[in-house]
């Protein structure tokens, strides 16, 4: 391929994708999920810029700008509940405190630059708490909500499945993108929204009121947040696939934007 054929080609978006703690065998890893990256480079046509959570935050305006857009996984872990307030209803969970502060103030710092921020399950949740929300820590031993946890004897295929209806906002962006005035997602948490962080809104809900996905028309041009888990096996769900497609655009859009 020839130099001015490389310097024609069109730059794809760098998105910033937050590691995790896990340990492994007495060592300390910092892990990212394949299920989460490979939708992000195929169907957003981005490039994940896979950075880690514990090291502190003194780099991280030196990560965002390199980041055209910002994406927030789930995870095993849960967020500390006294970074919104509560005490620790489920000890026996785990928590990964270190991805905690450093995703709450990048979730900030991704906001006042303008960034396009995508959130799944957890990174859902941590945009609520960075912005002054709370969380329901046992969305099962709530009255009037259904029990949205997995069977963790079930298959990962089975646990994965579509389990339950959403509804997105008639008459949002969000319907009109999906085309449709419910799907089917699946469900695979203990804990969700509570009471909405500053600047966001509803964009959908399940059966039961449970806010299922979230924008922030007022803080940014891009941001969307979904409590299910449409990574999996996206390219064969055209629900995710416009989801993830949707995403990428506003990456591209930044780049543009930037150039």
């Amino acid at each position: 391929m020839s130099d001015k054929k490389i310097r024609s080609t069109p730059r794809k978006p760098v998105v910033l994708m937050s590691m995790g703690a896990q340990e492994r065998k007495g060592h300390d890893y910092q892990v990212m999920t394949h299920k989460y990256i490979q939708p992000l480079v195929e169907l957003s046509g981005c490039v994940p810029l896979l950075v880690p959570t514990c090291c502190g935050t003194a780099d991280l305006e030196q990560y965002l700008d390199m980041a055209d857009g910002v994406y927030l996984t789930g995870a095993g872990s849960n967020i500390d509940p006294a970074l919104y307030g509560q005490e620790n209803e489920t000890p026996n969970k785990a928590q990964d405190r270190d991805r905690d502060l450093f995703d709450l103030p990048l979730i900030r710092a991704a906001l006042a630059r303008g960034l396009p921020i995508f959130g799944i399950c957890r990174g859902m949740q941590e945009i609520n708490v960075a912005l002054g929300g709370d969380i329901f820590q046992k969305v099962y031993a709530e009255p009037g909500y259904h029990d949205h946890r997995e069977n963790p004897d079930d298959p990962v295929e089975v646990q994965y499945a579509p389990r339950h209806a959403v509804y997105p906002v008639p008459g949002s962006w969000f319907a009109e993108l999906l085309g449709q005035p419910e799907i089917r997602v699946n469900s695979l948490h203990g804990q969700a929204i509570r009471n909405l962080g500053q600047g966001l809104e509803v964009l959908a809900s399940a059966e039961d009121g449970l806010i299922e996905a979230i924008h922030a028309p007022s803080l940014s041009p891009f941001l969307l947040a979904v409590q299910w888990h449409p990574e999996w096996r996206a390219a064969t769900n055209p629900d995710s696939v416009k989801i993830f497609q949707a995403f990428g655009e506003a990456c591209r859009r930044r780049v543009a934007e930037q150039s």
